[in-house]
């Protein structure tokens, strides 16, 4: 987790000082850990001046920015499944429910990134369904591995179960020609 802390106070060649000694920062966005007092701030507060702080809290860069290619497979997580499926809007979206130690799920893998180039039309995520994804696999009623969801509109519309990728392929299909 990352904090990020943008202070409107004016720079000071004070609080450059006292920015390296005590973590005081100007107006550009930094990851910092506030800790100590700070007698300038003090000070703006007796006489009755804003501190004027903005704190911002985020979790992952790569959660707050969660984006899938086309022609290629998307890890997802807890965090970055539902935004990425709702940012397909009407595309097609298969998801790949797989675990690490699923004979049938290694074996698809490479057939299922061959997919992934094949159609320039559907986004292909892959999950994990490790104990940090429990939540969201839990949601999707997740069975069996491996476990393809196909989602259309932010709904699943389709499932295909097994390493069937002839399955796959006609599940893939018809949805899209929905």
């Amino acid at each position: 987790m990352a904090l990020q802390v943008y202070s409107t106070v004016p720079r000071t060649s004070s609080m450059v000082q006292n920015s390296m000694s005590h973590g005081i920062i100007t107006k550009q966005p930094t990851v910092v850990c506030v800790a100590g007092d700070y007698p300038h701030l003090l000070m703006r507060k007796e006489r009755g001046m804003s501190l004027g702080f903005r704190v911002k809290a985020s979790l992952d860069a790569s959660a707050a920015a969660a984006v899938a290619e086309v022609g290629r497979v998307t890890e997802v997580n807890n965090d970055t499944f539902w935004p990425i499926v709702k940012a397909a809007g009407d595309k097609t979206v298969v998801l790949d429910m797989y675990t690490q130690w699923c004979g049938p799920c290694k074996v698809i893998a490479p057939k299922y990134q061959e997919l992934s180039e094949t159609y320039d039309d559907v986004i292909f995520l892959k999950l994990d369904c490790n104990q940090e994804n429990r939540p969201l696999v839990k949601d999707l009623g997740l069975k069996v591995v491996p476990t393809f969801k196909i989602l259309k509109d932010s709904k699943i519309v389709k499932e295909v179960t097994g390493a069937k990728l002839d399955n796959l392929v006609a599940a893939i299909e018809n949805v899209r020609s929905s």
